[in-house]
């Protein structure tokens, strides 16, 4: 039973970084395509832009559920300490999920209408806030927190660092990329071709910023330095920076060649590897420098009982999704329509 109980926070970990991967792969693309609306002025083309994403686009959201239960659930000391040291970017990121999703809606009831635009406007901007505000709060968990007694002492500010900041944009050219990747994959003609120039430029800022985070993240803890200079641990880490090359290559001749999906998921190989190299980084602490995931965990047998809800319910929202997905599959055309 006591290797048992070990071994829940970190099967949990796992259910956790999963949720997040899967929301950020999800949701990542439609907040890029809501910011890719700054660089595409034409209704038409805009309303085939909305119309790859409308169906699907709620339930994105689902796993971000997920990922918030399980932090409040299962690694309750880790919630109760990182939600004070985040609250402003956390509550404006909410405010401009709703505000953004409002925008998506009544842009479809005002169409044709001068309104239409300022609808237009929320839309870009809901998206833009909440992909920079997703990026600093990752980087404030990078970062650390001030803990003192297994409680958050520090400041309502101290999320907002240069760090922090280069997380968001970083998150934002990301997220950006993965936009205009679907778009390549799921649009034709001159929407298509405008994607592919936009992805190409965006690939080149995602990836300076990887560059950028990957040497600043280091310096931030020793144990964070210690994990990726030291021997033997170099050798099980190096194979991310290498891989990131090579998607990137990729990433490139997939988009001269004319591929339609590559891009994307060479786009989605970036983010894995991202959320990967984080992973190695922060490991096993929850709130880094300090709270390790056994610090901040619920009793065993709390865990073992929702885990077992989980096991149950997991499968099942897996199999919608994926089933949303495969009927709306396919490129959309002009003709095609929301609402």
């Amino acid at each position: 039973m006591m290797d048992f109980a070990h071994w829940l926070p970190i099967i949990w970990a796992v259910i956790l970084i999963a949720a997040i991967s899967i929301y950020v792969i999800l949701d990542g693309f439609d907040l890029g395509i809501g910011m890719l609306f700054m660089l595409e002025r034409d209704e038409t083309r805009r309303n085939v832009m909305i119309s790859t994403i409308a169906p699907v686009w709620d339930g994105n959201e689902t796993w971000m559920v997920l990922g918030g239960a399980v932090l409040y659930g299962v690694f309750p000391g880790a919630y109760a300490t990182l939600l004070p040291a985040f609250y402003l970017p956390i509550v404006l990121m909410l405010v401009a999920l709703i505000f953004r999703g409002v925008a998506f809606e009544f842009r479809v009831m005002t169409r044709g209408t001068p309104r239409a635009r300022h609808w237009d406007l929320g839309f870009m901007i809901g998206s833009a806030v909440a992909a920079f505000c997703q990026g600093s709060v990752l980087g404030g968990v990078i970062q650390g927190v001030k803990v003192t007694d297994g409680a958050f002492s520090g400041g309502s500010l101290d999320w907002l660092t240069p760090f922090t900041i280069l997380c968001g944009l970083s998150v934002m050219c990301g997220y950006a990329l993965l936009g205009a990747t679907w778009l390549v994959w799921r649009t034709t003609g001159v929407l298509e071709a405008s994607c592919r120039r936009w992805a190409g430029r965006l690939a080149i800022g995602l990836f300076t910023c990887i560059v950028a985070v990957s040497f600043w993240t280091p310096l931030l803890h020793a144990p964070y330095l210690r994990r990726w200079t030291e021997w033997p641990n170099i050798l099980f880490v190096a194979p991310v920076p290498v891989l990131v090359i090579v998607f990137g290559l990729m990433l490139a001749a997939s988009l001269r060649k004319g591929h339609s999906r590559v891009p994307f998921l060479c786009a989605l190989g970036w983010f894995f590897l991202c959320l990967s190299g984080l992973g190695i980084t922060v490991w096993p602490y929850a709130v880094p420098p300090t709270l390790t995931l056994w610090d901040v965990s619920s009793p065993p047998s709390s865990q073992f009982f929702q885990l077992v809800g989980t096991v149950i319910l997991l499968p099942i929202i897996l199999t919608y999704t994926i089933y949303s997905y495969r009927v709306f599959r396919g490129k959309v055309s002009e003709a095609d329509g929301y609402h």
